[in-house]
């Protein structure tokens, strides 16, 4: 039997969940059920809260566009948030969504938005970023949502972050050739510190900006090739190789 139930839709839900909860549902979720997805009576929804684990339930139609969630038995029990920050300078909205997306699809566990010299737009829809974390959540299998925290300036988010995490630094200007090296000696892969990835804005960070970053402790500057990458292509492209050096995915 597979591990995960793919034929199933998921969805993300605020009240608690325990066998019995009846989940009335709102307009846009029942017209996405039955209308979108064309499930009908008794079909099996996942729904989940992100704090008490997966829960199977059936559909109960109660009017013509109306509908009932009726929870039965957990799936799966509650999975921690992920302790994988990443860090960004904010982009425009369209490539903002694919970036928090792929973020939550890589395994980050905290998603924040850093406002820097460069950066192109620091109006941020945050209602729409957790969003699309819920989204990416519920499409992936993920238990936990993601911590979006607002947006804060560069100095203030490097000082929150507590000695011991490692982070990763993608710097254009970095020496180092070779990113998978760089990390394995950054840190041991059989015990990694908690980690977070740092990306610039399209225009880079500013000379006192990457001094800053690099007189921090516990830091590694990452070149991650030849290529000048776009910010969120650097995105998946830093936490694909974070994640299989010193993450879950090694």
């Amino acid at each position: 039997m597979p591990a995960y139930d793919f034929t199933a839709p998921r969805l993300h839900v605020e009240p608690d969940l325990a066998a019995g909860t009846v989940l009335p549902l709102d307009r846009a979720q029942a017209n996405y059920l039955l209308n979108v997805l064309r499930r009908g009576p008794d079909d099996p929804v996942l729904v989940f809260n992100g704090r008490d684990g997966e829960w199977r339930a059936h559909l109960v139609q109660t009017g013509r566009k109306g509908a009932d969630l009726h929870v039965a038995a957990r799936t799966r029990a509650q999975t921690p948030r992920a302790d994988l920050h990443y860090l960004f300078a904010p982009l425009k909205s369209a490539r903002l969504d694919y970036l928090a997306q792929k973020a939550v699809e890589m395994g980050a566990g905290t998603i924040r938005p850093v406002i820097t010299r460069y950066t192109q737009g620091e109006r941020i829809n945050m209602d729409r970023l957790r969003a699309n974390a819920v989204e990416a959540a519920e499409q992936c299998g993920i238990l936990a949502i993601p911590d979006c925290p607002d947006p804060d300036k560069l100095g203030p988010v490097l000082a929150s972050l507590v000695p011991e995490r490692l982070v990763v630094f993608c710097d254009e200007d970095a020496p180092v050739s070779d990113p998978v090296r760089a990390l394995r000696e950054a840190a041991d892969p059989a015990a990694p510190p908690p980690l977070a990835v740092l990306v610039g804005p399209e225009g880079g960070f500013s000379e006192e900006e990457r001094a800053a970053i690099r007189a921090r402790p516990n830091t590694v500057a990452l070149s991650l090739g030849p290529r000048i990458l776009r910010a969120d292509t650097a995105a998946v492209v830093v936490l694909t190789l974070v994640q299989a050096v010193l993450g879950d995915a090694r």
